[in-house]
């Protein structure tokens, strides 16, 4: 791998230390609307600043903005509405934000600022700066703050990986023009990493900013490999709630999980560059468990894929990612993953704890309906078209759809409140049939439909059996069915066991059929967990009477089938069975794979008897 190490020369080189690059907010009390400029860059400048970039903020009323600076001055952003434009004059009732920041690895300045208190379907204009050494002035607009809207997203731009800057820079430029022409109400533009390719140079990072819509359209930024080797990233992107103890940086590298909540989506951005997977675990039921409930949606990103077609789909780490992940991602309700790094486009079924959610999904299905923990992943081919990675010939059984044509790609992604929709289309033709704007595939998600129900308490006194009744009941006063300390048998772990004993009872004069059976969850410890489909059993009739049968042994899913984690009979009385009493057992056999991250581990096993 070769790098471009051409940089900015005409700043000192010293490290940045000590600098908190936190967002300043402030609230902008006006609330006059008006129409949005035809020009974004409308009124001259002498400016020192550069890099400028619109990002999302926490939420719809927010927006944060980053630049550099040739000089370590005092700076600010002003914001003010458009609407009170007057002959090219930038208002004099504007809202001006202390921008806060320092010395970055390029020796230049970089500055963060927040602007909150925004109104919904207003136009602002902004510049950064300060007296006498202002930005050119730029405008955004804002949307309904509420329902339906879409976003664009882009797969790894990677900036100079052709070693044709210019030619990528055209790439991404015209995938963006066709895009944003194409959905002129589009509310964001989210990358999936690797905006360039070389982590620390600032001519690629000049090039990938280029285009303007980055400072009309809020940005949404991933780190990916190709970011992550210099505090660049971190000096160039203002992203929001950054928690940066969680997908860890460094001193030299950068780093941090973020998230924020736009429109009743709950989007988070983990760093996936960092292989602290349990990190990241706690990161997400965080923050799922305190904003979960404010959305509708709830969407992860991060660079490496880990349901991709091409060469990196192999690649140990991420095979060690796979192995982890999913699990857990079901079990946080995710819906969608937008994902990028392999340079080819996929989507994979529906999956659930990592397995196909449904067998009767078809292939490339354009509509697919998620039960409880299934999850569509995304990979994102090039935007730029500098680079493209072929499809491995052996294909994966995760994939729904995949492609390659090694034309430069987008998704236009539309979120109502009951579905999904992700079409992927060609910002370059692909021969006559293809031409800009073609599909290269389009799925709607949406979720199955749970019954309307509600809790109540409930109060009830069971009486002593009558004659005539069907009874069951557990033997024993064991709540917690041991099963000791797994022991290594090669290729897995085991662990053997036993149920409490069952006593069921039926001297109802009809005979009429019964049933036990039972389910467990999965397995977890703490933010681990496996699969409960590892645990089988072996019914017996312990103490015979009235007809019982027991049921047909169900062996663990590390050899075969799904095991105890879908409903299982552990015995049964056909119709016109005799009257009397039977006691029902079960030895447990739990078989987990080696790579069960170690730990004490419980499980719950529901029984239900249908009579």
């Amino acid at each position: 791998m070769s790098f471009d190490t051409t940089a900015r020369a005409a700043q000192p080189g010293h490290r940045r230390t000590g600098i908190v690059l936190g967002a300043v907010a402030v609230c902008l009390s006006m609330a006059l609307t008006g129409g949005v400029l035809t020009a974004t860059s409308a009124f001259a400048s002498t400016s020192s600043q550069s890099d400028i970039v619109l990002h999302v903020g926490a939420d719809e009323t927010q927006r944060n903005f980053s630049w550099y600076s040739a000089g370590n001055t005092a700076q600010v952003a002003q914001v003010a509405l458009a609407a009170n434009v007057v002959d090219g004059a930038f208002p004099g009732l504007a809202t001006s934000i202390s921008a806060t920041g320092g010395l970055t690895t390029s020796g230049e300045y970089n500055r963060f600022a927040t602007v909150s208190g925004l109104t919904e379907n207003t136009a602002y204009v902004y510049r950064v700066g300060s007296e006498g050494d202002w930005s050119n002035t730029y405008s955004f607009r804002t949307q309904d703050f509420d329902g339906d809207f879409n976003f664009l997203f882009f797969g790894d731009p990677q900036i100079g990986s052709s070693k044709d800057i210019p030619g990528d820079t055209a790439g991404w430029t015209d995938t963006l023009n066709v895009a944003t022409d194409t959905y002129p109400d589009a509310e964001l533009l989210f990358s999936a990493g690797d905006q360039v390719d070389s982590a620390a140079n600032e001519t690629q990072y000049s090039a990938f900013l280029e285009p303007d819509q980055l400072r009309e359209i809020p940005f949404v930024a991933t780190n990916g490999n190709h970011d992550v080797g210099s505090k660049a990233y971190e000096q160039h992107f203002n992203t929001p709630n950054v928690d940066a103890t969680s997908g860890a940086g460094s001193d030299t590298a950068s780093g941090g999980n973020y998230w924020f909540i736009y429109k009743d989506v709950l989007f988070l951005d983990i760093n996936s560059n960092s292989r602290d997977n349990d990190s990241h675990i706690a990161w997400m039921n965080k923050i799922v468990a305190e904003h979960g409930d404010e959305a509708k949606w709830k969407v992860l990103a991060f660079h490496h894929s880990i349901y991709s077609p091409a060469v990196h789909a192999t690649d140990t780490d991420i095979i060690d990612r796979r192995s982890v992940l999913p699990t857990a991602i079901s079990d946080l309700g995710i819906d969608v993953v937008l994902q990028g790094h392999d340079h080819a486009y996929a989507r994979s079924y529906l999956l659930h704890n990592g397995e196909k959610a449904n067998a009767e999904e078809e292939a490339g299905a354009d509509s697919v309906i998620a039960g409880p923990g299934g999850v569509l992943y995304v990979t994102a081919n090039s935007a730029s078209g500098s680079k493209y990675y072929n499809l491995q010939a052996q294909g994966f059984s995760y994939l729904s759809a995949s492609n390659q044509e090694k034309v430069r790609n987008y998704s236009a992604i539309e979120v109502t409140d009951d579905a999904f929709t992700i079409k992927t289309l060609r910002s370059q033709a692909y021969g006559d049939a293809n031409p800009v704007n073609s599909v290269v595939d389009q799925v709607t998600l949406t979720r199955e439909t749970l019954p309307d129900t509600d809790a109540q308490e409930l109060q009830v006194i069971v009486p002593e059996a009558a004659p005539g009744e069907f009874v069951w009941n557990i033997d024993g006063t064991n709540g917690i069915l041991d099963l000791g300390t797994a022991v290594d048998a090669g290729d897995h772990f085991s662990a053997v066991g036993s149920i409490n004993a069952i006593r069921v009872t039926d001297t109802r004069p009809t005979g009429s059929a019964w049933s036990v059976s039972a389910q467990v969850g999965d397995f977890t410890s703490g933010a681990k967990s496996f699969s409960g489909r590892y645990l089988g059993w072996s019914p017996s009739v312990v103490e015979t009477g009235g007809d019982a049968v027991a049921g047909a042994p169900v062996s663990s899913g590390f050899f075969e089938g799904d095991g105890l984690s879908v409903s299982s009979t552990l015995g049964y009385a056909a119709n016109g069975h005799s009257l009397g009493s039977a006691k029902l057992d079960a030895g447990l056999g739990l078989s987990v794979p080696v790579d069960v991250t170690d730990g004490t581990y419980k499980a719950t096993l529901t029984l239900t008897a249908l009579s």
